[in-house]
């Protein structure tokens, strides 16, 4: 298709700023600068949405709720076709495929569906005594035009779910899935447009080019998912035009075991929530701190459940992912070389396949230790003690989950209020993503912004302050015009003061 349709490509020069992101420190020349002007294939496509939007078809709870009804029909009438590409990408069960990816941005539809009306309405604000007689609430704008770049791992969740949000908010969204995943890309990009207004939504492929010249557009929201360092770039290319953005990030997320607790149920929950998507999974526990004591215990009762999970021959279960490319998989097999394999260790190139490795013996200076791992590799660091951890950890930077086992809730609660991290749970594991309650997002080095269920809606919209006061009633308020005379002055530090409003 053309640029002039809901999906777009790009066959132009690198731009500078997706230089950067390919580990490149060149910059084009002028005269590539001048070509990549020339032939920019995304200008028809924005300069369409832009004038959707401003048309104001986007803004009525009943255009809004068509978009949401229509994405739902599209994950409801292609789950076999999604199912086969998520296989094909990283090879999910059908099972997997539906928990983390199809049912869980079903719920987020159906959720803002429920929900659209009540989360539209403007939200009162209190006045105080020189404003007893005017109106002021906070609406609930769409910001215009937004981005949603998607990544690789989670490749329906992580692009629906925020388009969920923005087209609740009432905005024209560009998406951008990820490449990498091939099949669940070309699904998004081929069916999905047939769901929605397409003089509303756009789809774009490409790779690292395409992205970083789409990057070099204004647009209102950019809400990225990816590693801190693409972050980095999409925060800098967003600051040229002044553009907020969500940047969801990951980290090194630390899985602390205190001495108190049973082996085999920590070993349980922590094999499943590792290699779970094979590990590529950004809020997985990455290494755990424990004494050398509990490793001694825990080592027997992981290797338990690794074969409990996946046989005695885990390359042969149907449970377990692969690695989605051979980039991937060589950065992972070269983390094998760290510390001592204790569990697992294996792999085969052909296949992408590592096997459920936990790794002893490692150092904090090893780079299994300097990267998120995103892979099917546990790491145990030894500590002495929760102080220990605790240090250890906010050496660090803040990590997008954090997670600590103790049969002591007081273990627990040190470390919940003596660090600092995206989310947080205690004896369990990462299934509090999964509510539409509570937020998902990070702070510091893992990301900025927070999204799932109205927090998306949220994250959207302009949240806009107004005041509607009426045309007369002009003697009522020439107490705040100057000349200040003693009383006048006395009247309206009083009628300006919190006191004031709950004395009425």
């Amino acid at each position: 298709m053309n640029s002039g349709t809901s999906v777009c490509h790009s066959s132009s020069q690198t731009p500078p700023i997706w230089a950067l992101i390919q580990g490149r420190g060149d910059h084009p020349s002028k005269g590539t600068r001048e070509h990549w002007k020339r032939i920019d294939p995304f200008q028809d496509t924005l300069r369409r949405l832009r004038e959707a939007f401003k048309s104001g078809r986007t803004r009525s709870a009943e255009f809004r709720a068509a978009q949401l009804q229509g994405l739902g029909r599209f994950l409801q009438e292609n789950k076999q076709l999604l199912q086969d590409a998520l296989a094909q990408d990283l090879h999910k069960s059908a099972f997997e495929a539906d928990v983390s990816e199809i049912i869980t941005t079903q719920n987020e539809v159906d959720y803002a569906l429920k929900n659209l009306q009540a989360w539209m309405k403007d939200e009162p604000g209190s006045t105080n005594l020189f404003m007893k007689l005017d109106s002021v609430f906070i609406r609930k704008e769409p910001f215009g035009l937004v981005l949603i770049i998607a990544p690789w791992n989670y490749p329906v969740n992580l692009v629906l779910v925020p388009l969920v949000g923005a087209l609740a908010a009432g905005n024209c969204v560009v998406l951008k899935p990820s490449e990498i995943s091939q099949g669940t890309e070309k699904v998004v990009a081929e069916v999905l447009p047939r769901y929605l207004d397409q003089s509303c939504f756009a789809v774009v492929l490409g790779g690292p080019q395409e992205t970083g010249q789409l990057l070099e557009h204004k647009f209102d929201y950019i809400f990225f998912t990816g590693s801190p360092r693409v972050g980095k770039i999409v925060m800098t290319a967003a600051a040229k035009h002044l553009t907020p953005v969500t940047l969801e990030l990951g980290g090194k997320n630390p899985c602390y075991v205190d001495d108190s607790c049973d082996p085999q149920t920590v070993a349980n929950r922590v094999a499943w929530f590792r290699y779970f998507n094979a590990g590529q999974t950004c809020v997985a526990p990455d290494y755990v701190l424990c004494s050398p004591e509990m490793q001694e215990r825990l080592l027997p009762a992981l290797q338990s459940t690794i074969t409990r999970f996946y046989g005695d021959d885990p390359q042969s279960s149907p449970n377990l992912g692969r690695i989605i490319n051979q980039k991937q998989f060589q950065r992972l097999r070269a983390l094998l070389g760290c510390g001592h394999v204790a569990i697992g260790g294996q792999s085969d190139e052909s296949d992408c396949y590592i096997a459920p490795t936990v790794l002893v013996d490692v150092q904090e200076t090893e780079p299994v230790m300097q990267e998120e791992i995103f892979g099917p590799i546990l790491p145990i660091v030894n500590v002495r003690s929760v102080d220990e951890a605790i240090e250890f950890i906010n050496r660090r930077e803040k990590p997008l989950a954090l997670y600590a086992f103790s049969n002591s809730s007081q273990v627990v609660n040190q470390m919940l209020e003596r660090t600092s991290s995206g989310g947080f749970a205690g004896n369990d594991g990462f299934l509090y993503v999964s509510l539409l309650s509570v937020p998902l997002g990070g702070v510091g080095h893992s990301g900025m912004g927070r999204y799932h269920g109205k927090f998306t809606f949220d994250t959207f919209s302009h949240h806009r302050t107004c005041l509607l006061a009426p045309s007369g009633l002009e003697k009522l308020k020439e107490i705040r015009y100057p000349p200040y005379t003693d009383w006048n002055q006395q009247l309206l530090r009083w009628g300006m003061g919190p006191k004031s409003c709950t004395l009425l």
